[in-house]
C-alpha cells in the first residue's frame, strides 16, 4: 500500500484531497521563493512566505501522520526562523541547501501522486548550512 492509499484508508477523502491540492501549490512555489532569498528587495517577503509554507506542511503532515514530512518541515522551519532575523541576502550554500530540501518535497509529491511509499529522506539534507555570509 502506498502513501496515498494509506491516507485514503485512514482519513476523510476531502481532508486528503485538500492536503494534496495545497501541498502541490506549496511545493511548486518553493523554488521561486528560495531563489528570491538572494535578492535584497524580495528577501523579507520570501523568507516569511517560506516559513509559512513549511509551517503549514508541518501542521498538515503532522495531522495526517506523515512523519518524515512533518519532521523535515519542522527542521527547515527552525532554520527559516533564524533566517528571518538575518540580514539579506542569504549565501549560496543556504540557497543550494533549500533547493535540495525543495527537491525532497517534490519527490514526496511524486510519491503521493503515484501512490508509492515515501522516498527515503536524504540525510545530507540534515546538515545545516553555514547561515553566515
Amino acid at each position: 500500500m502506498g502513501i496515498r492509499s494509506n491516507l485514503d484508508a485512514n482519513f476523510d477523502f476531502e481532508i486528503v484531497d485538500e492536503f494534496l491540492d495545497h501541498y502541490s501549490m506549496m511545493v511548486e512555489s518553493m523554488e521561486i521563493m528560495i531563489i528570491d532569498l538572494s535578492k535584497v528587495n524580495n528577501y523579507e517577503r520570501s523568507v516569511n512566505e517560506l516559513f509559512r509554507v513549511f509551517h503549514n506542511i508541518k501542521s498538515a503532515s503532522g495531522y495526517l501522520n506523515i512523519v518524515p514530512m512533518a519532521k523535515l518541515s519542522s527542521f527547515v522551519e527552525d532554520e527559516l526562523e533564524a533566517l528571518r532575523s538575518a540580514k539579506p541576502p542569504v549565501n549560496e550554500e543556504t540557497i543550494n541547501w533549500l533547493l535540495d530540501i525543495s527537491d525532497m518535497f517534490a519527490s514526496w509529491q511524486d510519491d503521493l501522486k503515484l501512490d508509492n511509499e515515501l522516498s527515503k529522506l536524504r540525510y545530507s539534507l540534515l546538515k545545516i548550512p553555514d547561515l553566515e555570509k
